[in-house]
């Protein structure tokens, strides 16, 4: 990529139509937090396959004069637009955009900076998993529904494949497709309550929220026969097979850490085959260590922050904090769990020195093994004002990357077993 690439890269926003529009006359701006910052070639990849370019309403788009040098702000008629991108991709900078007073929040996306160039759409991102296994693609929608109904048919009765069905025709969701294709990570949803309240859930929003739960949380309570039938189906399928507590569609999984023990237990008197994990916040510990002596093989803990100001004014958290999170993570290690976090990164944010500086020794005091990058889904603003004000030098999501690696932990984006190497 040449170095003056930037200077052919142009603007691109949407008309009141959605329609997009290439701006020649501006150059691109991004965000990072809430701070203005030039898009380089080094911060730029041709837009993924399976990646969207979005609208983003009520946000009056920036850009560079190539006549001027001046920042602009569009005029109305124009919206900022963001890539939303695949699994398997980190995001850099966020859209440049200044948004209307009187807007709602946006829905619960992961908005990327992109730039129109010569050679089409780039976006500000970086790959940082292999994502070949999580490509829509393998799912084809014939195919999902024809072994929905055969697995239906085979489970008659359990509730989980039942609700698993809906995950995987209307939302799409690859785990619950992989339960039904009987490969990979498959979903095992267990809980309707959470000990949490996150700002940006995706399957419970209060009443008076801003913004809609893209998805419907889990109604029912499985019994721990039905959670130990799609184990065993799902494990039997290959030694590699993953069979995950905590999805999207449910909330906090360890809230039936009693029941989840037995299942495992039970479920390994039937086949050692396979691999058990839990996604989880690992606020509950003594439930959390039940799941672990039970058997548990892989651990993954969702965080977005080892500073307890930041973590609880996002999660809200019922009943805990970070140093049980602490907690749990070190029991798991220690009893042999390979242990990773789900971090929910954010640029502007995620990457001040002091936030790198926390979660590097909250890794290493706690033993964790990966950090799954995954982009943060929510309104910019809406997020930045719900947090404590971010202050310190800003490294660069690319440079944290980089400094966790020299740290000696994986980076990825997906579960793995302990077998897989990550770059």
């Amino acid at each position: 990529m040449p170095d003056n690439f930037t200077l052919r890269a142009n603007l691109i926003v949407a008309d009141e139509a959605g329609n997009l529009v290439e701006d020649p006359r501006y150059l691109p701006v991004a965000r990072t937090g809430s701070h203005l910052a030039e898009l380089l070639a080094s911060d730029l990849i041709p837009l993924p396959e399976g990646a969207t370019i979005v609208s983003m309403p009520g946000c009056r788009p920036l850009g560079i004069d190539k006549r001027t040098g001046r920042r602009v702000l569009l005029s109305d008629g124009y919206n900022a637009v963001g890539a939303l991108l695949p699994q398997g991709y980190t995001r850099l900078f966020l859209p440049g955009f200044s948004k209307d007073a009187d807007r709602d929040p946006l829905p619960l996306f992961g908005y990327t900076a992109v730039a129109w160039t010569d050679n089409g759409p780039y976006v500000a991102a970086m790959l940082t998993d292999e994502a070949s296994k999580w490509n829509p693609l393998l799912s084809p929608d014939d195919e999902t529904e024809r072994l929905v109904a055969s697995l239906l048919a085979k489970h008659d009765g359990n509730r989980l494949y039942e609700h698993l069905s809906h995950c995987a025709l209307t939302y799409g969701c690859l785990t619950a497709r992989n339960t039904f294709f009987g490969r990979w990570e498959g979903a095992l949803p267990v809980s309707s309550t959470c000990n949490a309240g996150c700002v940006g859930c995706i399957s419970e929003q209060p009443s008076d929220s801003p913004f809609p739960s893209p998805q419907t949380r889990l109604t029912f309570r499985p019994t721990v026969d039905e959670m130990v039938d799609v184990m065993v189906t799902h494990l039997n399928t290959s030694p590699e097979a993953i069979i995950s507590f905590g999805q999207g569609c449910e909330g906090e999984p360890a809230t039936r850490g009693r029941d989840i023990a037995i299942a495992i237990s039970r479920a390994r008197a039937i086949t050692q085959s396979g691999y058990v994990n839990i996604n989880t916040n690992a606020g509950l510990t003594q439930m959390i260590k039940g799941i672990v002596d039970a058997g548990l093989n892989l651990m993954r803990v969702s965080t977005i922050s080892a500073n307890p100001e930041h973590y609880e004014a996002y999660y809200r958290p019922r009943g805990y904090d970070v140093g049980d999170v602490a907690t749990s993570l070190r029991y798991a290690a220690d009893h042999g769990v390979y242990t990773s976090i789900n971090y929910l990164v954010f640029p502007g944010v995620t990457d001040r020195k002091d936030e790198v500086e926390a979660m590097v020794e909250f890794l290493h005091e706690n033993k964790v093994k990966q950090v799954q990058m995954r982009n943060l889904n929510i309104d910019p603003d809406f997020y930045l004002g719900k947090i404590p004000e971010q202050q310190g030098e800003l490294l660069g999501m690319d440079a944290v990357i980089s400094i966790f690696r020299q740290e000696g932990f994986e980076v990825g984006s997906f579960t793995h077993t302990p077998s897989h190497t990550l770059r």
